[in-house]
């Protein structure tokens, strides 16, 4: 393991503290989209550093993670009130209620059947809506799970992580679930990314690890440094390596497929890091929920 004291990370305010980052993911548009997840906002920063904010749905519902969809529209869920939410690149939004009133949308993906796929935290299923609004719900095989984020897999599958089942699910898409449980009891797994080596790649929250999936369901488990870095959002870069957001340190993390890891500090104390994306330009950037973004130059 290696460990960089000085990391060359830039940082941009783009809301106060209240509004609060929290997802971000580059659009089709060549823009970073973000979640105001406290401000109930969609927010765009384009090229230029101009942002434009556009109401999410209510104050209070709380949009969490965002991805582009097959469409070339933003999706993105709002885990408060329970709906799935579209925004186009002009800003129209449209917004789909889950008919569960708890169920507890979080993390979303585009699928490799032209939908978006999400999980329900508080319901112990998996959802799928097709562009037009149509869900399903898939039940997953335990309870209490609370599924969190997911991603597309190299197999024609979704795969995502059971933070309180201590598992990583894939899900086929005929709805066949099947489980993978974790060697370390209470890891909490959150983040999730299909790797450039066509594993799946996750964070381990609770543990402060990052774990490796092979598709023939061998795991792998790499302790950082600190382990109370606490481990959040993870993505991979176009050169192979996986990197991932330290809510608990204040950093930004990067691992290579053979585990080698590297951690850069951020500029800001207390700046909780959280989603992580590739932006258009090849940097990593990493929505901070004081208020600011940050990127990191490949």
């Amino acid at each position: 393991m290696q460990r960089s004291d000085q990391p060359s990370v830039q940082e941009f305010s783009v809301t106060d503290a209240k509004a609060g980052p929290y997802g971000i993911t580059t659009g089709p548009d060549g823009a970073l989209w973000l979640t105001l997840v406290h401000s109930g906002e969609i927010a765009r920063l384009s090229g230029n550093g101009e942002l434009r904010r556009y109401p999410a749905g209510p104050a209070e519902c709380r949009p969490s993670i965002i991805t582009t969809g097959p469409d070339g529209a933003l999706w993105f869920t709002r885990s408060a009130d329970h709906h799935i939410g579209r925004i186009t690149t002009d800003g129209t939004l449209t917004a789909f209620a889950l008919p569960e009133p708890d169920s507890g949308p979080f993390g979303i993906c585009a699928g490799p059947d032209g939908a978006l796929w999400f999980t329900e935290m508080n319901t112990d299923r998996i959802g799928r809506i097709t562009t037009d609004g149509q869900v399903t719900h898939f039940p997953l095989p335990a309870q209490g799970t609370f599924p969190s984020m997911i991603t597309a897999g190299p197999d024609e599958a979704l795969w995502f992580t059971l933070n309180q089942a201590n598992a990583i699910g894939r899900i086929d898409l005929d709805g066949e679930v099947t489980l993978h449980r974790l060697p370390t009891a209470g890891a909490a797994p959150v983040g999730i990314t299909c790797g450039a080596d066509e594993a799946i790649w996750f964070v381990e929250i609770a543990a402060g690890q990052i774990g490796r999936l092979g598709v023939d369901g061998t795991i792998q488990e790499f302790p950082l440094p600190d382990r109370s870095a606490k481990p959040h959002a993870i993505t991979t870069a176009p050169s192979g390596e996986c990197w991932f957001t330290e809510w608990g340190a204040n950093r930004i993390g990067c691992i290579t497929p053979a585990g080698v890891i590297t951690e850069y500090d951020l500029p800001t104390p207390s700046s909780e890091p959280h989603g992580i994306a590739v932006g258009p330009e090849g940097a990593l950037w990493t929505a901070l929920e004081f208020g600011a973004v940050a990127r990191l130059a490949p």
